[in-house]
């Protein structure tokens, strides 16, 4: 991947973005991929600290599809 030089969407967040976040709405979806080498006002950019700590809202899927990091897994807010 190209060098991307973006930082965390979350307000008082300084690091750098690891991660992008984007929903599906038809689908009731989160998705946390890699960071994108693009940059879209429909996703957010979060450092490794807050992908990690994403939830789905309730009734969601989160799909993390991250290559690096601990948290490789689907999970669902019901």
């Amino acid at each position: 991947m190209p060098f991307v030089n973006r930082r965390c969407a979350r307000p008082g967040c300084g690091r750098p973005a690891t991660a992008t976040l984007s929903y599906v709405y038809a689908q009731r979806t989160v998705w946390l991929d890699d960071l994108r080498a693009e940059d879209s006002p429909a996703n957010h950019d979060l450092c490794g600290h807050h992908g990690d700590r994403t939830n789905a809202p309730r009734g969601w899927e989160l799909r993390d599809r991250r290559s690096v990091g601990p948290v490789h897994q689907l999970r669902y807010a019901g």
